[in-house]
C-alpha cells in the first residue's frame, strides 16, 4: 500500500490523471446503467434503432481513439487531445438533458460522447507515456490505480444516482449530472495536468501513418489483442447472463442483481492491488492464465446455481478473478507498441469493442444451444482460449 501512496505523492501527473479518470468512471456511471431504458422506454427508440446506435458509437469510439492516440504520439502532446475530447462530455451529456427526443440522443451518442469516451484510452496514454521514467514496479502499480479509480467510480455512483432517480419521473436527470460530472474531469485536465513537454528533437523521424499503423495490425500484434479480448469478454457474457439466470433458474429477484454487482465492484476494488502485487512476482500472461481459469469456474458455478445463495457464493470468486481481468490486460497492451503510448492505448478501446462483440457472439450461440447456461460456460470457455494464445504467443517469442 505504501508503495501506492508514494506514486500518488510523487507523481503530479498520476494524481492528476487517476483524478480525471475518475470523473470520467462517475459520468459514465451515472448513465450507462439507464441508457437503454432511456433510450427505449423514455424516448421511444426500438429495440433495433438503439442497438444499430449502440454498434455505430462503438465503431465511432475505437476509430477516435485510434486516431487520437496516433496524433498525440505524433505530436508529442497529450494535454491538449485531452483537454479536446474532454469538452465533448459537456456538449454530448448536456444536449441530451436540454433536448431529450430521439434525434438528439442518437446524434450526441454517436458523436460528441464517442469523443469523450476517447478520454478513457488517452488518459491511460499520457500516463503511459510519463512512466516510461518509472521503475517498472511504479509502472506496473500506477496502471493498476487508473483501473481501480474507475471500477471505484462503479462501486459508489450507479447507487447514489439510483437514489436520485428513484424520486424522479423520468431517468433523463443522470444526463444533467453526467453533464457536470464531465465538466468537472474537463477543468481537472486543464488545471492540474501540467503543460506538455515536447519530447521529440527537430531531428525526430516519424512513421508514415501506414506504417504506424502496420504495427498494430502486424500477425502477432492482431493475434495478442484477439486474445486478450477473448479473455475480457466473459465480462460481456456475464453482464448478459447474470440477471437471467439470478432471475430465472436460480429463483432470484431484481434486488439481487443490484447486490451482485455492487459486491463484485467492491471485490474488484480490494483485489486490484492483490494482482498488481503478483505480477511483480510472476510473468503477466501467467497472472492473466489465473484469472480467466478462475473466472471459468465462477461462470460455470453460475451456470448450474439453483438459488439466490449459490450465486452470492460464487461471485466472491468472480470478483477476485474480474479484479484481474480488468486490470491486467491494460497493462499488457500498453506494453504491445512501447515506444507509441497513445497508439497502444487505443488498444484498450479496441479490446473493449472487440471483447463486447465476442462475447455477444458467445451469447448467441450459448443460447441458441441450450439456454443462458450454456452461454456462461461458452464464455468461460472461451476466456481459456485466449489465455492459451497469449501462452503460446509467449513461449514463440521466448
Amino acid at each position: 500500500m505504501s508503495a501506492w501512496i508514494s506514486i500518488l505523492r510523487d507523481h503530479k501527473v498520476v494524481r492528476a490523471s487517476a483524478a480525471a479518470i475518475f470523473l470520467y468512471g462517475f459520468a459514465g456511471g451515472a448513465t450507462s446503467p439507464y441508457q437503454a431504458v432511456i433510450g427505449i422506454r423514455e424516448l421511444g427508440l426500438s429495440d433495433n434503432a438503439y442497438a444499430a446506435v449502440a454498434f455505430i458509437a462503438s465503431i465511432a469510439h475505437v476509430t477516435i481513439a485510434i486516431a487520437s492516440g496516433y496524433l498525440s504520439d505524433r505530436f508529442q502532446s497529450y494535454r491538449r487531445p485531452l483537454i479536446f475530447v474532454a469538452s465533448f462530455g459537456i456538449i454530448g451529456y448536456g444536449t441530451i438533458w436540454l433536448n431529450p427526443t430521439p434525434l438528439t440522443f442518437v446524434i450526441a451518442t454517436i458523436g460528441p460522447l464517442a469523443l469523450f469516451h476517447a478520454t478513457n484510452s488517452m488518459l491511460f496514454g499520457n500516463v503511459r507515456a510519463h512512466t516510461n521514467s518509472f521503475a517498472p514496479d511504479e509502472a506496473s502499480i500506477a496502471n493498476a490505480l487508473m483501473r481501480m479509480m474507475v471500477s471505484l467510480a462503479w462501486v459508489v455512483v450507479p447507487g447514489i444516482v439510483g437514489l436520485i432517480l428513484a424520486q424522479q419521473d423520468s431517468m433523463i436527470l443522470s444526463y444533467l449530472i453526467a453533464a457536470v460530472v464531465a465538466g468537472g474531469c474537463l477543468l481537472t485536465i486543464l488545471l492540474w495536468l501540467e503543460p506538455d513537454q515536447n519530447l521529440a528533437t527537430p531531428t525526430t523521424a516519424y512513421a508514415p501513418a501506414l506504417l504506424e499503423l502496420a504495427k498494430v495490425l502486424a500477425p502477432g500484434t492482431v493475434l495478442r489483442i484477439i486474445g486478450v479480448a477473448l479473455i475480457t469478454q466473459v465480462l460481456s457474457v456475464n453482464a448478459a447472463v447474470l440477471p437471467l439466470i439470478v432471475t430465472g433458474r436460480a429463483n432470484g429477484v431484481a434486488a439481487d442483481i443490484g447486490f451482485l454487482v455492487g459486491l463484485v465492484a467492491l471485490l474488484e476494488v480490494t483485489f486490484i492491488f492483490f494482482w498488481a502485487w503478483v505480477v511483480r512476482k510472476i510473468h503477466l500472461t501467467t497472472a492473466l492464465a489465473i484469472s480467466a481459469g478462475l473466472y471459468f469456474v465462477y461462470l460455470a458455478a453460475l451456470a448450474g446455481a439453483t438459488a439466490p445463495w449459490q450465486v452470492y457464493l460464487a461471485s466472491l470468486i468472480a470478483g477476485f478473478s474480474a479484479a484481474g481481468i480488468i486490470s491486467l490486460p491494460i497493462s499488457y497492451l500498453l506494453d504491445l507498441i512501447k515506444d507509441r503510448p497513445g497508439l497502444s492505448a487505443s488498444l484498450i478501446a479496441v479490446n473493449m469493442f472487440l471483447g463486447a462483440a465476442i462475447g455477444a457472439g458467445f451469447f448467441a450461440l450459448g443460447t441458441s444451444l441450450g439456454g443462458y447456461g450454456t452461454a456462461s460456460i461458452i464464455g468461460g470457455i472461451g476466456g481459456l482460449l485466449g489465455a492459451t494464445i497469449l501462452f503460446y504467443l509467449e513461449r514463440v517469442r521466448s
